[in-house]
């Protein structure tokens, strides 16, 4: 191992350690990018082709302030498209350059050490990875909302999973290369004066540069067994000990378990360790992979976005310490409508801490930070990658309002079949569609149609029996709130809500005891009851998950007089193209009439 200490004029001059791989680096345990604890092999990359790839490229380019300028007003239109290998009726749009087409020969870009542990590992399935690979490899904002994860029907998601793991340990590797490339020249000239040679500009303010941020704990277990497998380092079956004690060792979450009366995706979703606070370090050295790393001394982070959030807000009282995320340069944020079905805001709160300065000095040599961190611009080099199954205003929110890479953005357009052939029933379902001019009055818009034209026609009704349905916890209180205040009979079943009050809840309303029976999406999310009884179902706002819509109108299957009502509104297009498909779901949007029925 290699350890460094200034001298006089600032550089670093070298000290020879011991060779073991596993001895922590007692002198900068907390350094930043100047750690040598990785070699660069002599047989990888020269430096013509180290100047020539994507990483180089990308980290090289000093962007101006009126270049900052135009990336804040976000004036970017996505004005080329390309086919989205393996998924129908898809496409990916993007703003600048157009993007050349995948090819067979993309991992030309990747250091030699990985490209041929890849090709040997990876074998055939390698080219169902190239495609993604090739968009991460861009260093382009992406944002990939149909993604068709693990635990659904026919989903494999492993591709895509592999491809921006590979990217990450690739630009990993690119960075703790050129440091400790430029740390042996260093050391053959002591007394360099790096001042005036742009060439060692090559770090941040701290080491870690990776941000992987997932809902669950059983989740971030798949991610980083795969990231381990997909690492040539030598040393790296120890890696798991510690991580096994605390996320599991079973591979239970890829099998359904039996006798089970939940649909089969909820089985899967939710068969490991659904944990959702949990933050560690990971470290790769000469040899190899270090789980539970010190934050400093660790080249990616895992989190899930509540427990960073509270390690931003100085959790228990600690003093506030989140410097480490002042030079990340990549950030995944996978399974991101799982996320939005816990807190959202967490999300946003960890992206308006990314990349600001850092309060304190973490072992870092300010001669070699490049100048763009020093320019307090590297907010407009980090590439964020979000992937869900479906796209929320909230998903458009953060792509927009808080990702502005200079090298622009890349999504994904989809036309959508729609949900209804799943309905087992025949069923009428009315669509109404009320007005709302902007997103900010959507929800008293949806609100006052609700008091003012529906609930009467409920009132009237001595029969009871309606599901009434909301997506959001806001609706879910406000609906709550009115229903009091007309002393209507009902109960309810939230995310809040114990298990005592929801088996009561069901059970008064299979009853007839009460005749509205208020039920949230997260209930359904993280429950997926069948609600007997139901009569009629009044549908407030659309659910998110489109498999959902399915599941509640078959709900009416007791029913001798089903009834089912929608509401929506012209800015509830990205719901209702997922339900009833993208060419209808334009046609409700521009219609002159305000009455759809589906049968």
């Amino acid at each position: 191992m290699v350890l460094h200490e200034k001298n006089s004029n600032g550089n670093f001059q070298a000290i020879e350690q011991s060779d073991e791989d596993d001895i922590e680096d007692e002198y900068k345990h907390s350094s930043g990018d100047a750690t040598g604890d990785m070699t660069n092999n002599g047989n990888d990359c020269s430096d013509e082709t180290e100047t020539s790839c994507s990483f180089h490229r990308h980290v090289s380019r000093i962007i101006t302030n009126e270049e900052v300028n135009a990336l804040m007003k976000q004036n970017c239109k996505f004005k080329w498209e390309m086919p989205a290998a393996d998924i129908p009726k898809s496409k990916w749009v993007g703003t600048g350059e157009k993007m050349q087409e995948p090819h067979d020969d993309h991992l030309h870009d990747v250091k030699e050490k990985l490209r041929d542990y890849w090709q040997h590992t990876l074998s055939d399935h390698l080219s169902s990875r190239m495609s993604f690979f090739s968009l991460c490899n861009s260093y382009r904002d992406i944002m990939h909302c149909n993604k068709k994860p693990f635990y659904m029907k026919g989903g494999v998601d492993s591709s895509t999973m592999d491809a921006y793991l590979m990217h990450s340990l690739n630009h990993v590797h690119r960075t703790r290369d050129v440091v400790i490339r430029n740390d042996a020249k260093l050391r053959n000239d002591a007394d360099k004066d790096i001042s005036e040679d742009g060439s060692y500009l090559d770090q941040g303010f701290t080491r870690p540069k990776v941000l992987f941020l997932l809902p669950l704990k059983s989740f971030a277990r798949r991610i980083v067994k795969r990231l381990i497998q997909l690492s040539p380092l030598s040393q790296k079956d120890n890696a798991m000990g510690q991580f096994k004690t605390q996320f599991g060792e079973s591979d239970d979450e890829t099998e359904k378990p039996e006798h089970s009366t939940k649909p089969a995706d909820f089985d899967l979703l939710f068969a490991g360790d659904i944990d959702d606070h949990f933050l560690f370090g990971i470290k790769f050295t000469k040899k190899s992979v270090k789980l539970y790393s010190n934050f400093y001394s660790s080249d990616i982070i895992v989190a899930s976005p509540l427990a960073l959030k509270r390690k931003i807000d100085g959790e228990g009282g600690k003093e506030k310490d989140f410097d480490f995320l002042s030079s990340i340069e990549i950030v995944v944020v996978d399974h991101a409508d799982v996320i939005s079905m816990q807190n959202w805001a967490h999300l946003e709160a960890v992206f308006e801490e990314l990349n600001r300065l850092p309060s304190k000095e973490h072992g870092t040599n300010v001669m070699r930070i490049r100048p763009w961190y020093l320019d307090q611009h590297a907010q407009y080099y980090r590439q964020t990658i979000l992937l869900s199954s479906y796209l929320t205003p909230e998903m458009n929110a953060l792509f927009n309002g808080l990702c502005f890479n200079y090298e622009g953005k890349v999504k994904m357009v989809t036309d959508y079949p729609g949900v209804l052939p799943k309905i087992q029933l025949e069923v009428r379902q009315v669509y109404e569609r009320f007005d709302a001019s902007s997103i900010s009055e959507a929800h008293d818009a949806r609100f006052d149609y609700f008091c003012n034209k529906v609930y009467p026609k409920i009132q009237d009704l001595d029969e009871g029996g309606l599901l009434l349905f909301v997506s959001s916890y806001f609706e879910y209180i406000r609906i709550s709130n009115f229903l009091k205040s007309k002393e209507a009979s009902f109960c309810r079943i939230g995310e809040a809500t114990s298990q005592q009050d929801i088996s009561r809840s069901r059970l008064w309303f299979f009853e007839g005891k009460k005749k509205i029976l208020l039920y949230s999406e997260r209930s359904h999310f993280y429950h997926r009851y069948k609600i007997r009884g139901t009569q009629h179902l009044l549908i407030y706002s659309l659910p998110e998950r489109k498999e959902f819509y399915p599941e509640l109108v078959n709900m009416l299957g007791e029913s001798k007089n089903p009834k089912c009502n929608v509401l929506f509104s012209r800015l509830d297009l990205l719901k209702l193209e997922r339900i009833v498909g993208t060419s209808a779901a334009r046609r409700l949007i521009s219609s002159d009439k305000s009455m759809f029925v589906f049968c």
